[in-house]
């Protein structure tokens, strides 16, 4: 029902009520002014009535009395006024007086409820109907219980017949008030349905005037219409609204869509998985209310403040700003939203998971502060060794020369080694193929742990090499895969702890068609949570061992080589304080892959 209707039903109670007030107030005074008058004529009977009484007593008691002594009088008046005080409850008193006004007998009436009644006393005089003389006077006390009864009947059938007439005549209106408004509750039912979407609905009227027929004809006809006009494009509208949500919820972005109230009104299934919701959890509720990991109404602030801008801004500066849930860092876009006439319905947020690329963005910074870090350190101890045996080198025994020219060197080795996993991550993250002939992983394994046993024995290191007796022949590269293998030694060296021992194992898996490397150290470990990422580029562990000189790209560079140019497989397995196992696996037989068919040889 619209407002107008609401006023105007409204405007029809008060009026009907009005109405109902101001007929009880009418009929109220023409009650009170019928009582008043009714009351008024008992009191003038009453009073005529107690005149007439007393005249009437007081010829009687002539009459009675008017041949008898006095004593004989007074013996007469007794009887008389007793037998009147009896035959009349309403008189409270009888009293007779001589002509010189001394009482000659006075009777007084017993009756307990008249005593407490204040009296009304009504005297005549006594005179001789002979010669027309006064002989004394007749005084009459009434209580006026009898008019006080008269009254209350009077009053209780004024209030009884006020009470029937106040109740017809609100019936009456009440009856006239539901037919008169029972057209309007029928169109009004109509309308709802219409509104509920219930098109071709029909209003069946009985015994209505003609003119709400006409109206209710004109409803009817509307409402067919509608129903026409719906089947005719139910269907194309559904279709519409199928492909629009199938759009959005294709979108690999997160997309929360709001109304003008900020509830949200739809979202994606991407948008759900970002904001770690069950089912519609979200829909209908208010997205200001949501809150993050942390506790915090994450897109409350941003909401106001897009809020706050124009419609210009909103149009040419969308609001972008981070926010972090479930460990994820999502990068929200706030656009408006409006209808094909241009009319603004709300806004849209854009949720894009960018975690991935905030932690690459991190590492890379990392990475570049690591590299500028490790090439100083060896340029400067170069540049100072060099410096001091340029000026000082003749004071200089052979012993000292080979121990600066030793040192020189072994930097120079460092730094080149640096510069080549530089280049070597540049090379093999590359979609670059690599040549790859047939080899001995055998020898290959001997080979690299010759080229560590200096850096064995600087840290008082122990190796233990344990291989299979027959491992096939494999296709790789023989010097991508020597620089894998010698990463893991490296690093073992690196981490182990003095007088612990290294293993490598060398085993063959004919069963699963490979040949696995493993290299076990006995050093701190790593923690279950860095080991999924010990393999990503830039990433180091950080712990007590942070000190240990690296770039961050050797794991990454031994996994890009064996799974993107070897067709292997790396893995990983470590406990905090009982050291680490580093391995990867290569494909013996590369026919039986079928993503290796151009490499075969």
């Amino acid at each position: 029902m619209s407002n107008n209707q609401k006023m105007s039903f409204t405007t029809q109670n008060r009026l009907i009520i009005f109405g109902l007030v101001l007929s009880t107030l009418l009929i109220m005074a023409i009650a009170v002014f019928a009582t008043v008058n009714i009351q008024k004529n008992l009191n003038e009977s009453y009073q005529n009535f107690g005149q007439v009484m007393s005249k009437i007593l007081a010829i009687e008691s002539v009459e009675i009395t008017k041949d008898a002594s006095k004593t004989q009088t007074f013996d007469i008046l007794k009887s008389h006024s007793e037998s009147i005080l009896k035959s009349n409850e309403d008189i409270t008193f009888l009293e007779f007086r001589a002509q010189d006004g001394s009482l000659i007998y006075k009777a007084k009436n017993n009756n307990e409820e008249n005593s407490k009644r204040p009296s009304v006393a009504f005297s005549s005089p006594m005179t001789n109907i002979i010669d027309n003389t006064n002989i004394g006077s007749v005084t009459v006390g009434l209580s006026g219980s009898i008019i006080g009864k008269v009254s209350s009947t009077t009053r209780a059938s004024i209030l009884f017949v006020f009470t029937i007439v106040w109740l017809v005549f609100a019936f009456v209106i009440l009856i006239n008030t539901y037919l008169i408004t029972r057209e309007l509750r029928i169109l009004r039912d109509g309308v709802h349905k219409i509104s509920s979407g219930e098109f071709g609905y029909k209003i069946e009227g009985e015994n209505v005037s003609d003119e709400v027929q006409e109206l209710f004809d004109s409803f009817n006809d509307m409402s067919a219409r509608l129903n026409i006009y719906e089947e005719q494009n139910i269907e194309q509208i559904t279709l519409e609204r199928n492909k629009l949500e199938a759009v959005l919820m294709s979108i690999v972005n997160g997309v929360v869509v709001c109304d003008n109230n900020d509830n949200v009104v739809l979202l994606n299934g991407h948008a759900k998985e970002l904001l770690e919701l069950e089912g519609d959890e979200l829909l209908n509720s208010n997205i200001q209310q949501y809150v993050d990991t942390e506790g915090e109404y994450c897109f409350s602030e941003k909401i106001d403040e897009y809020k706050n801008l124009s419609m210009e801004e909103k149009t040419s500066k969308p609001i972008i700003f981070n926010v972090t849930i479930g460990g994820r860092i999502l990068k929200s876009i706030i656009s408006p939203m409006f209808t094909r006439n241009h009319d603004y319905v709300g806004y849209i947020i854009v949720l894009i998971d960018v975690t991935r690329e905030t932690e690459m963005d991190l590492m890379k910074s990392q990475f570049i502060s690591n590299v500028s870090h490790e090439l100083r350190t060896p340029v400067t101890v170069l540049r100072s060794y060099i410096d001091t045996l340029y000026n000082y080198g003749e004071e200089f025994d052979i012993e000292t020369q080979k121990e600066f020219i030793g040192t020189l060197n072994t930097e120079i080795v460092r730094l080149n080694r640096m510069v080549n996993d530089i280049l070597d991550f540049s090379r093999l993250d590359s979609n670059a193929k690599i040549e790859k002939s047939e080899n001995d992983i055998s020898q290959l394994v001997d080979s690299c742990v010759s080229q560590v046993e200096v850096l064995l024995k600087e840290n008082n290191l122990k190796i233990d090499v344990q291989k299979d007796n027959e491992v096939p022949l494999l296709m790789f590269n023989y010097d991508a895969i020597a620089r894998a293998l010698t990463n893991y030694l490296s690093n073992a060296i690196k981490y182990a702890p003095q007088d612990s021992t290294i293993t490598v194992k060398l085993f063959n898996e004919v069963d699963k068609n490979q040949v696995t490397v493993t290299v076990k150290d006995e050093g701190c470990g790593i923690a279950p949570e860095h080991q999924k990422k010990v393999f990503e580029r830039f990433f180091r562990v950080e712990n007590k061992t942070h000190s240990v000189k690296g770039t961050g790209l050797g794991l990454h560079l031994v996994k890009t080589t064996i799974e993107k140019h070897h067709y292997g497989n790396v893995f990983v397995q470590s406990q905090v304080g009982q050291g680490s196992t580093f391995g990867f696996s290569l494909p013996i037989d590369l026919s039986k892959l079928d993503c290796v068919e151009d490499d075969l040889v």
